[in-house]
């Protein structure tokens, strides 16, 4: 859990820099498609009021350094957080290349497919209920807000590694990916450049 947490603190300072830097996780020759569009509104609501709050809190404790400056640490750490969070998934989009296609969400997900593993891809949507575990029945549901809008479905049943510890974390064996992507058809035009026989397809 630790190792965990320290992971995600190192990754939020590193998206941050890739952000200033301009420089994706993406590898080359490999197309980035993003999935932050269904919660960017949220998260910029939420680093707001939370830079708002730091002055108020501020002027509450002034009175008291020790607290005052415990305060603010927090605040300033607080908002770093979730500004990382936010370059982090406009940093660390999908990308479909040479190699496969990479599947990813925020700070930790980033589960890798080789265009192998691949036996088709398709634009189709699917709600869940809120807090669904992620994989049930073999499939795997990368979801943002409830949603999927993009289904591929492997060869076979593929081991793949989420973070956190079972029964939600760790390897999984699993036949179907879903996932939301913020382009799907862009996403699809770029998978049938690879796919041998363009198995890709649309499905509304």
């Amino acid at each position: 859990m630790l190792k965990r947490a320290l992971v995600m603190e190192l990754r939020v300072y590193e998206s941050l820099w890739r952000f200033v830097a301009r420089r994706p996780a993406v590898a080359p020759g490999a197309v980035g498609i993003g999935y932050h569009k269904p919660v960017l509104t949220v998260l910029w609501i939420f680093i707001v009021l939370s830079a708002v709050e730091i002055p108020i809190i501020d002027l509450i404790v002034h009175r008291w350094p020790p607290v005052r400056i415990a305060m603010l640490v927090l605040g300033i750490w607080g908002v770093t957080w979730m500004l990382g969070l936010l370059c982090a998934m406009l940093t660390r989009p999908h990308a479909v290349g040479p190699e496969g296609i990479r599947v990813r969400q925020g700070l930790e997900l980033d589960v890798p497919l080789s265009w192998d593993d691949i036996a088709s891809v398709a634009i189709t949507k699917h709600v869940d209920e809120p807090k669904s575990p992620r994989v049930a029945g073999g499939v795997l549901a990368v979801r943002q807000q409830d949603e999927t809008n993009v289904e591929l479905v492997l060869e076979r049943p593929t081991a793949v590694r989420l973070p956190g510890r079972a029964p939600r974390g760790g390897a999984h064996e699993v036949e179907v990916v879903r996932f939301w992507a913020d382009e799907p058809r862009a996403l699809l035009d770029a998978a049938r450049a690879f796919l041998v026989g363009e198995p890709a397809a649309r499905r509304d």
